[in-house]
């Protein structure tokens, strides 16, 4: 059965209740206040079915501007919007402001009724149908259909019921298929059965015993007994007004304003990322900073307006925003809201949430509302890569993301199938994360860069341990996403594994026979460079692949004290040295003194300046030569 919620909306006294009673025989007016003031103070429930079988629940809102909170609430969850203005006096300003909260929470479809026919003649319903039309131009409701009826003669109630009719066939119902939501317009309490709320079943649907939760406080429960429309049944659907007996529940625990759901597909939060518009019938702009009744479902809560860039918005502009709650609601990404300033009673403006659990953004960098952008213009499947992809080497919880995206049961399903050469799923435990290609391709060349280092400053190690290699990337990362990255390199022939350690494929281990064969490759190339070496690098350098390993081998036979450094940039094999010392010795067993020119001249080889003051400057730190003046003589005695 096809299911669809009518509200009404108009200003005070303009016969919005008398219209309701008359097409359902169900006056709405229920409490004693409103029966002696003769005004709708709270919203009101009518049951009404169609010819067709169409079930229609009508809610009948406040026309006072007092009780625009309570018309607010009403509101949610209506399909189609049935505006009464009475014909004695046409459009008033709650039917310019119901008009206009209609239209911000998104309402598409409804139509006209013009009341109190009774009372003008037809020259004044013709006047006041042109100020109509002309009042309802722009609007969603400008090529809507107008009904004249009369609560008195009745006249007009046909033609109302065959437009809701045709109306009904055409609209697009509520999605069944998403999770159950309730938003709670009323609390009761009902003796012998306990506490009893309501409100209109805006997504999913709900069954006896079903367990479910009380957002935001997170009380957990279950379902004793349902009705619709004062009749019990097993389930309750999408689109209907729909009264939980809820189990263990004081009244005292559960309020207007909060929402019956299934658990884990809502989380309480006070930021939320929004797109909002100004009225353009506002007087004042709306200011940065500027404290506002926020209105979501059921709720109101007093927020603060964070703009972006900018310091106001003027009527009629709209924009990317956040807004910091008082107190944490639950909401879905794309749900509608009104946001009212309290201090003049009036509606300020509305829009659609972006993100449903956000954090305090900094409002002074672009990159913030940049991001905010993207999420009013992304498509669900761009909102998964983006969301998924931010989230890098780390994931994000599965929960967590249906959460964020405000996407659940098979459409998720559906969306990460199509999406699998960007994100992919895994399981570890209990969880499940989800994780995007361009991450795992990341995390796979950050292991291959960690190895390279590694086996270039431990070219005599023939490995790393997995958990090891894991904490110089982040230890934070998920062990599964790790591992699954590890698994893939080993497959595509990049790393390998033996036993508990990690190479690169490519990485050649040195063993100690081959440690010490080269070792004495680099000792030899000293030996060969004799008395005038090139710079300590470059000879290095030589060896080529195997720099790192032959520069931790000098290292030992600098300390070994076979090589010798002299500068920064020169070192000497020891046996060059002791041959130096061995000549210079021979030299004073015939002089007394020693020269520069002298030094030199002691060498088959030309030895320049560069070489020449350091040598000659090592036989006096040796303490073999003491200079004096521009000459050496003899440290040591002669044997």
């Amino acid at each position: 059965m096809k299911r669809l919620i009518v509200g009404t909306a108009g200003h005070i006294d303009h016969g919005k209740t008398s219209l309701v009673k008359c097409l359902t025989g169900i006056d709405t007016d229920r409490l004693k206040e409103e029966k002696k003031r003769g005004i709708t103070i709270d919203i009101g429930f009518a049951k009404l079915e169609l010819p067709s079988g169409i079930l229609v629940g009508i809610v009948d809102v406040p026309g006072h501007e007092k009780f625009i909170r309570n018309m607010v609430a009403g509101a949610t969850g209506i399909d189609l919007v049935m505006l009464v203005i009475a014909a004695d006096e046409g459009v008033m300003p709650q039917t310019r402001e119901h008009l206009e909260i209609c239209e911000l929470l998104g309402i598409k479809d409804g139509f006209v009724v013009i009341t109190k026919t009774d009372l003008v003649d037809e020259e004044w319903l013709e006047l006041v149908t042109e100020d109509v039309k002309e009042f309802l131009k722009g609007t969603f409701l400008q090529d809507c259909p107008i009904v004249y009826f009369s609560a008195v003669t009745g006249k007009g109630k046909e033609e109302i019921l065959k437009v809701l009719e045709e109306k009904a066939k055409t609209l697009e119902t509520k999605p069944e298929k998403k999770p159950f939501r309730l938003p709670i317009d009323g609390v009761f309490v009902i003796k012998g059965f306990g506490t009893v709320v309501r409100g209109t079943t805006i997504s999913g649907k709900i069954s006896v015993n079903q367990e479910v939760v009380i957002y935001p406080k997170g009380i957990e429960t279950r379902v004793r007994n349902i009705q619709v429309h004062g009749k019990n049944v097993e389930t309750a659907y999408a689109g209907m007004r729909t009264a939980l007996n809820l189990q263990g529940i004081s009244k005292e625990d559960v309020k207007r304003g909060d929402v019956v759901s299934e658990k884990g597909v809502l989380k309480p939060s006070e930021w939320i990322d929004i797109s909002l518009k100004v009225l353009s019938s506002v007087a004042q702009p709306l200011k940065n900073f500027e404290n506002l009744l926020f209105y979501i479902g059921t709720s109101e809560v007093l927020g603060k307006i964070v703009l972006f860039g900018k310091q106001e918005l003027k009527p009629g502009e709209e924009d990317v925003a956040q807004i910091q709650l008082q107190k944490p609601v639950v909401c879905w990404r794309k749900d509608r809201f009104i946001l009212r300033r309290a201090s003049t009673n009036t509606t300020v403006g509305g829009g659609e949430v972006l993100n449903p659990v956000s954090h305090r953004r900094k409002r002074t960098k672009p990159w913030e509302k940049k991001e905010l952008q993207f999420l009013k213009s992304a498509t669900d499947e761009e909102l998964v890569v983006y969301i998924v992809e931010k989230k890098g080497f780390f994931g994000i919880p599965v929960e967590e993301l249906k959460i964020t995206t405000s996407l659940f049961g098979e459409e998720f399903e559906k969306i990460i199938s199509t999406l699998k050469n960007e994100v992919f799923l895994l399981k570890e435990g209990e969880k499940q994360y989800i994780f995007s290609q361009k991450a795992k391709a990341e995390l796979k060349e950050k292991i291959l860069e960690v190895l390279r280092k590694f086996h270039q400053a431990n070219p005599f190690s023939p490995g790393i341990t997995k958990e090891l290699l894991k904490s110089r990337i982040s230890s934070l990362i998920p062990d599964v996403f790790y591992n699954t990255a590890i698994e893939e390199l080993i497959k595509e022939g990049k790393i390998e594994r033996e036993k508990e350690l990690i190479y690169l494929a490519e990485f050649k281990y040195i063993d100690a026979e081959q440690r010490e064969k080269l070792k004495k490759e680099v000792e030899e190339k000293f030996l060969r460079e004799g008395l005038t070496p090139r710079d300590f690098e470059d000879v290095l350098l030589d060896f080529k692949e195997k720099y790192k390993a032959v520069k931790e081998l000098s290292q030992a036979l600098l300390r070994e004290g076979t090589l010798v450094k002299l500068t920064d940039k020169l070192v000497f094999h020891r046996k060059v040295l002791e041959d130096v010392e061995k000549r210079v010795i021979e030299f004073f067993k015939k002089n007394k003194e020693m020269s520069l020119s002298d030094f030199r001249g002691l060498f088959d080889v030309k030895i320049s300046r560069k070489y020449l003051i350091p040598l000659v400057e090592y036989l006096d730190k040796q303490k073999i030569t003491l200079r004096i003046g521009d000459k050496r003589v003899l440290r040591k005695k002669l044997k």
